[in-house]
């Protein structure tokens, strides 16, 4: 087992504990923000699994689902934020 291999299984886990975390506080969030901070975070994870995947395969055919995945999560923010702002307004 190679040094590179060693760190690809403590990232994915590291990952994959991250992500189940995200999971549990979207489902259990006591408040909608709670959600949508933890929607970001899940996202924010996917984001740099997929940029771990591409340095560690020396590749860049993941690249447009990566930017696409960080337009989706600045967009769902402020959008979110947009809502509870006009939501506390009323």
């Amino acid at each position: 087992m190679t040094f590179l291999t060693i760190v690809s299984i403590i990232a994915g886990l590291m990952f994959g504990i991250g992500a189940i975390a995200a999971v549990y506080r979207i489902i259990r969030g006591p408040s909608i923000l709670d959600r949508a901070l933890a929607t970001d975070v899940l996202l924010a994870i996917a984001i740099c699994a997929l940029g771990a995947e591409m340095a560690i395969n020396r590749h860049t055919d993941t690249l447009v689902v990566l930017l696409v995945l960080a337009m989706f999560a600045v967009v769902g923010s402020i959008s979110i934020a947009r809502f509870m702002a006009k939501q506390d307004a009323s």
